[in-house]
């Protein structure tokens, strides 16, 4: 294999099954391997031209006579928290975030487990195991970071952080411009806390600090409920034929 075969892309097309967001409609989806060979700067870019990583592969929506996904992200600089927003934090001030290597455990994956069952248990992830959990957290070819939410009990200044409950985890990829949150589960016993809208605050957040223009969110897909909550985050850039433009607030 050329050097040049190595780092361009080989991509391919999904055949047709039902769609898992709209009713009634079939998906196809255009897809890469990702490998340490290929060139980072080409990943990168992948990923931030409408690409979603799910563990080696690259992938986006390739469907005949539909457009509705659309790639979104956040304009972090410009990011005003609303009060519900600001509600959500102080609901959530006693957790703390810990950046943590991409390795699972089993206290994530029993989370994860739970989450799974009582969110998706029609969906894809229903029958996941343990080693594809640990698959889909450490099979990456980009800079992937786990962070880990705990709750901080009363007095615990010297307790070990790691003994703390962990009550969310957001599996995220760091890109030259951003971060690309790639996977969130989270306690849905606590749903008071708004925990989904939360991770995604604190990740714009810390992409400010971090000195990183952008919170990729994935895609936006009109017309389905499940991902209505993504439009809240204001401003944000849609991903269209001309790039990504900036949209006006709703």
């Amino acid at each position: 294999m050329s050097e040049q075969q190595k780092n361009f892309p080989e991509f391919y097309v999904t055949a047709p099954q039902p769609c898992p967001y709209l009713s009634g409609r079939l998906e196809r989806k255009l897809f890469t391997h990702l490998t340490r060979e290929k060139s980072s700067t080409v990943i990168d870019n992948l990923l931030k031209g409408g690409f979603r990583r799910s563990q080696n592969i690259a992938y986006m929506p390739y469907c005949e006579g539909c457009q509705a996904c659309i790639s979104v992200r956040v304009v972090v600089d410009e990011f005003l928290a609303t009060r519900s927003m600001r509600r959500i934090l102080d609901k959530n001030s006693d957790l703390v975030a810990r950046r943590v290597p991409a390795k699972p455990t089993s206290d994530q994956y029993a989370l994860f487990r739970n989450y799974v069952d009582a969110r998706h248990s029609d969906g894809g992830m229903a029958d996941m195991t343990v080693l594809d959990y640990a698959m889909m957290v450490e099979d990456s070819a980009v800079e992937t970071v786990l962070t880990e939410y705990r709750v901080k009990p009363e007095n615990a200044l010297d307790a070990d952080p790691e003994s703390w409950p962990l009550i969310a985890v957001a599996l995220c990829d760091y890109l030259s411009d951003g971060i690309s949150m790639v996977y969130s589960f989270f306690d849905t016993d606590a749903s008071a806390r708004s925990l989904g809208t939360y991770m995604i605050l604190e990740h714009i957040a810390h992409s400010k600090r971090l000195g990183l223009p952008y919170l990729y969110l994935g895609y936006w897909i009109e017309g389905s409920r499940k991902m209505t909550y993504k439009t809240r985050f204001q401003p944000q850039e849609q991903l269209g034929p001309n790039g990504w433009v900036l949209q006006d607030t709703p």
